[in-house]
């Protein structure tokens, strides 16, 4: 077969790394693969797999971007694609727009995947036009099947993000030398207990109760020291002087450190003793939960959307409820007292099985 994805850019995000995944893994499996996007710093490792890229400017939020409906569908003709995948919005709309004035009897079959809870409207529902549309959680069907009553539940499939357990798996340690910078950057963490707060800094991740669960932890006397690792939008940065300043107020900024944007996550979430999802807006997978979880790592949790079903399926313990502080703080002392550990990670949750099962969607919307 051969198969175009489409979204706006290839620089960085889940989306993004999701595409370049299943790109790789339809060459190796001896499919024809083609993205189709704005280009970005993650074209190289695409091209390097063996896809093929086509830069088109499908990445704008504005009505311009429809001028880029015939050019898109000169190229869909041209390349004769067996299945387009939608992956976001705008690019969504502009390929729909295109395949659908295109002749249904050679034009490509159409697969879409929700990878999050969009805003309802009339902009969104283009993200459940294909002919199957993909749920990347339980959370996110029935996302689409509460606000969307007209697709047919029988059209949607759940696929799961996975990860690839040679990346990330419970034998993983992070290199000689990289410990070595690490350690050395952050003596003051010899005998402490790390928490792992990953995320970009907005109110909605959780950080202040975050802190607040490290000031309890240390007046209980737990040797306890709390990492931030993100990054801060521009718009964002008087929240991060308010999170300086909380953690002034709670007498814990000597236990706080900000590391911003991380290129290593994997690696200061293995040397972490538990990994914090605290978020109160439901999340629609939670693919970092997942990976702390495969490198063996406690996630403590909020039991809603994706995070709920991960940690469900492979760390109960880590589940706390909605904005209860003091299961929170129970939860915490539990991981850090006696050390429980997640299941080992396995399908429907490793990257094998999330590849096999989109290539069963496209094989099954072509024998249709």
């Amino acid at each position: 077969m051969k198969i175009i994805q489409i979204l706006p850019e290839l620089n960085a995000g889940g989306v993004e790394r999701g595409t370049l995944e299943l790109a790789a893994s339809l060459v190796a499996a001896g499919h024809e693969s083609v993205v189709i996007s704005n280009g970005g710093r993650l074209v190289a490792d695409l091209e390097r797999s063996g896809a093929r890229h086509i830069t088109v400017p499908v990445h704008r939020k504005s009505p311009a971007s429809l001028w880029q409906v015939r050019r898109l569908r000169r190229i869909l003709t041209d390349e004769r694609a067996d299945i387009l995948h939608l992956r976001s919005r705008v690019p969504g709309w502009i390929a729909w727009l295109a395949w659908n004035g295109m002749d249904p009897a050679t034009r490509p079959r159409l697969v879409s995947t929700v990878h999050g809870f969009y805003s309802v409207n009339a902009y969104s529902a283009v993200m459940t036009r294909g002919e199957r549309v993909i749920a990347v959680s339980e959370s996110i069907r029935s996302y689409v099947l509460e606000n969307y009553p007209q697709i047919p539940a029988a059209a949607i499939r759940v696929i799961p993000r996975g990860v690839d357990p040679a990346q990330y798996g419970v034998e993983y340690r992070p290199a000689a030398e990289w410990q070595a910078r690490w350690q050395a950057a952050h003596a003051g963490l010899a005998g402490k207990r790390v928490l792992l707060l990953p995320g970009r800094i907005t109110r909605l991740k959780g950080h202040e109760e975050f802190f607040e669960l490290v000031a309890s932890l240390k007046a209980e006397g737990l040797p306890v020291h709390a990492l931030v690792a993100g990054d801060t939008h521009p718009k964002k940065r008087r929240y991060l002087v308010e999170l300086h300043t909380l953690a002034q107020r709670l007498g814990i900024q000597a236990e706080v450190e900000f590391l911003g944007h991380r290129q290593d996550l994997r690696e200061i979430m293995a040397v972490s003793d538990v990994v914090c999802a605290l978020s109160r807006q439901p999340e629609a997978f939670g693919r970092t939960v997942l990976e702390a979880l495969a490198l063996g790592k406690p996630v403590l949790g909020y039991a809603c959307g994706g995070v709920d079903e991960l940690l469900g399926a492979i760390f109960p313990a880590g589940r706390v409820p909605l904005g209860d502080r003091a299961c929170l703080l129970d939860s915490a002392r539990a991981l850090l007292t006696a050390h429980p550990r997640p299941l080992a990670v396995g399908a429907p949750f490793t990257l094998e099985a999330m590849c096999r099962a989109t290539l069963d969607v496209y094989q099954e919307l072509r024998r249709a």
